[in-house]
Formats: structure tokens, sequence, C-alpha cells
């Protein structure tokens, strides 16, 4: 299951539409659940042969399925696509959410920021949630969601982040070898 965000090209678009007009929460979330309707026909026609019929974008009722792929994008203003990864999970039964990132870790603090940034391996969700606090900004460039971490903790899921650009560390981590990444839980 691969629920695609909305990445860079959100967050272009964003900033080309408030430059004319001043918008609204919501107006900036449909924008980015478009942009990740785009991003998830563009992975679903890569993987034509194996991936299910549509892109789903409504993680209220469980479809079936029998394709092994199957590619999700957002659903509603409010929250970003890592909290439709986590009802995705919750739905399909998944106990695991990867979120394939720009980052190998989340770090004890900003690591654009301060050079002492050390990476952690393990989290706590109480802990991480601190660091990500518990509001959802349009946009925000955050390690995951806040309301997505929320509904991850009340659920038991575990979370973990590792760099979207490293396929072989993925590919371990797939395999149960050794890999990067942070794991919260």
């Amino acid at each position: 299951m691969i629920v695609t965000g909305g990445g860079k090209t959100t967050r272009r678009y964003q900033e080309a539409a408030k430059k004319i007009v001043p918008l609204s929460d919501e107006d900036l979330d449909w924008i980015g659940i478009h942009s990740t309707h785009l991003n998830g026909h563009l992975i679903r026609t890569i993987f034509r042969d194996y991936a299910h019929q549509k892109v789903l974008t409504h993680y209220s009722e469980k479809e079936e399925i029998e394709e092994p792929i199957t590619v999700g994008a957002g659903w509603k203003p409010g929250h970003s696509t890592d909290f439709d990864s986590v009802m995705f999970a919750q739905l399909y039964g998944s106990d695991t959410v990867v979120n394939l990132s720009d980052v190998s870790y989340v770090y004890d603090k900003d690591p654009n920021k301060f050079a002492d940034a050390k990476p952690l391996k393990k989290i706590s969700w109480d802990d991480f949630r601190k660091v990500v606090g518990d509001v959802w900004v349009p946009g925000d460039n955050l390690p995951f969601d806040p309301i997505a971490c929320k509904k991850a903790q009340e659920t038991g899921l575990k979370v973990v982040i590792m760099d979207g650009h490293n396929l072989v560390n993925f590919e371990n981590f797939l395999q149960g070898k050794d890999s990067e990444g942070t794991v919260i839980k």
C-alpha cells in the first residue's frame, strides 16, 4: 500500500495561489489534496501491471483489492496524507507505516539550524509529539503530521521515517536487515 503525498508540487501551487489572493487553510488543504491525487495517479501508472485500478482517496470503507499494490492519496482537509496512511493501515490491518521522506532520521532538533543535532533511531510517541506539536498547518514540512501522530499513538501503530531516496536502505528494512531510520512507537 502506497499513499502519495503532495510534496513540492503542493508547495509550489500553494505559493503561486497565495501571491494572487489570500487563502484559507481549507483552500490550502484542497490544493494539497489534489496534488496528492496527481502524484497518486503517476505512481499507479508506473505500477499499472501490478496496481489496483484506481487510486483510493477515501478511507472510511474497506475495498476488496486483489492486486499486490494499492495506491492511495489525500482524503479531506484538516490533515496530511500521513493521517491518510494511518487510516489506511488501520482499515487494512497493518501495524506499521513507513514514511519515505527526504531525511534519514528524525533529529532531536532542526539539523538545518543546529550543527549539534543528533539523529534519533527510536522515540516514543509522547516524546515525538512534543517535537511536532498538536496542530495541523497546511503545507507544513514536518517529519509526520501532528494529527496523524495522535491517531497512530491511539491505535498503537508503529511509524518508521526513512530517506525515500535510498531505496537499498528501504529494501533492507523490508527484508528485516539493518537499515537507517527513526522508529516511533
